[in-house]
């Protein structure tokens, strides 16, 4: 059994939301805390008539207790490799894991009971991230369980959450792997570097807007911003894109991209690269690409930030507005999680208006089935992004 230091009790009528599912226990809940909990311990969550409401990790903060069972039975050391089998479970049945795609999220946090963890498997090498210390504190039953689930399949087993928590190391927990590694998504080659890379070294939760993209690239000239690594830009290509070009501020990024360009055995005259700011490149530009896809890092990490967010995607949207040429396509996107869809949307009318040109919009787009958004967790669904048609 998970052995626990303290027990949380809720203020009367404050159990609501944990009865309907939702993982977080916020401080103003509480009425009292017997017991003398430290960060990443499991505790127990009790109502106000001292009910058991479920078990998860304490965090002194905003949010309090992380849930990971919403039972009054203390759960058992098979948590994580039960929770882990049902994650890959749904990603096999959704078909997300196929001959052509080998990379995928197996943990996407609260979407999968796991709150605080985020395991993306590339080829084989399972990297793990932790955003709590209670996960922190489980790595070792976390990668244990991933091992059971995934025992033919995984090889390496690398924790990466020295960037989301500073008490965390960098480290193998099984094998090792040589990186940059190549992975397969919907039959494009990538390389990637867990080690060295943004979060866990790629973004898979734009594969299927990525596959979109490339459905509507055929000989036409492509403009992908914030590259990164550049996976629309291989998309495009694949698909049989005329002409593509690929801006990020990072020279860095813009390296990776060129070697995934190179990776999928591109001529490099159908490519060109730039290592600039999407803003300074899109300025005084008109009438001058097909598609421009606009994916750019969270403008607002949190609430105070937001205004100004919205003024950058704003003032973003309505350059690409001017840049896409007559019946062109603008993919669009945010990853804010404090700028919800209704937010997103008004911000891009705003931008079709300043840009005073005919706008329709042809499909809203989100994360995929290996990212699930929780029914009882709405606060899990941070990607949203529309495709428009610009006449």
């Amino acid at each position: 059994m998970i052995k626990t230091t303290a027990t949380v009790f809720l203020k009367q009528g404050r159990e609501a939301s944990v009865k309907r599912f939702h993982p977080w226990v916020f401080s103003g809940a509480i009425e009292r805390i017997d017991g003398t909990p430290t960060d990443g311990d499991w505790v127990e969550v009790k109502d106000s008539r001292k009910q058991g409401l479920g078990y998860g990790h304490y965090q002194k903060g905003t949010i309090t207790v992380r849930l990971l069972s919403f039972s009054a039975i203390v759960p058992d050391e098979k948590i994580y490799a039960e929770k882990i089998k049902a994650a890959y479970n749904q990603r096999a049945f959704t078909k997300v894991i196929s001959e052509h795609t080998n990379c995928f999220r197996l943990v996407h946090g609260e979407g999968d009971g796991l709150p605080g963890m985020i395991i993306d498997v590339y080829n084989g090498v399972a990297v793990m991230q932790a955003h709590t210390v209670g996960m922190h504190n489980d790595r070792h039953r976390i990668a244990e369980a991933i091992k059971e689930t995934l025992f033919d399949t995984i090889h390496s087993i690398y924790y990466k959450s020295q960037g989301t928590l500073q008490s965390a190391e960098n480290e193998y927990l099984l094998g090792m792997s040589t990186v940059p590694h190549v992975v397969t998504e919907h039959g494009n080659k990538f390389y990637i570097d867990w080690e060295e890379g943004q979060k866990t070294g790629f973004f898979l939760d734009q594969r299927e807007n990525r596959k979109l993209l490339g459905e509507m690239s055929k000989g036409v000239s492509v403009l992908n911003t914030f590259c990164y690594t550049g996976g629309f830009s291989v998309y495009a290509l694949n698909a049989g894109a005329s002409l593509v070009h690929s801006v990020d501020a990072s020279a860095k990024a813009i390296d990776l991209t060129r070697r995934n360009i190179e990776l999928n055995g591109f001529d490099p005259l159908q490519h060109e690269c730039f290592a600039v700011d999407t803003f300074d490149f899109l300025k005084d530009k008109k009438d001058q690409y097909d598609v421009i896809i606009l994916d750019p890092p969270a403008f607002a990490k949190h609430k105070d930030a937001k205004h100004q967010a919205m003024k950058g995607y704003q003032r973003l949207n309505a350059e690409a507005m001017r840049a896409v040429k007559s019946n062109g396509i603008i993919f669009t996107f945010s990853c804010s999680q404090v700028v919800d869809k209704q937010l997103f949307y008004d911000t891009v009318v705003s931008a079709a208006l300043q840009s005073g040109r005919e706008i329709k919009v042809l499909d809203h787009l989100c994360q995929p089935a290996d990212h699930p958004v929780s029914m009882y967790h709405p606060e899990g669904e941070y990607l949203k992004g529309l495709v428009l048609y610009v006449s």
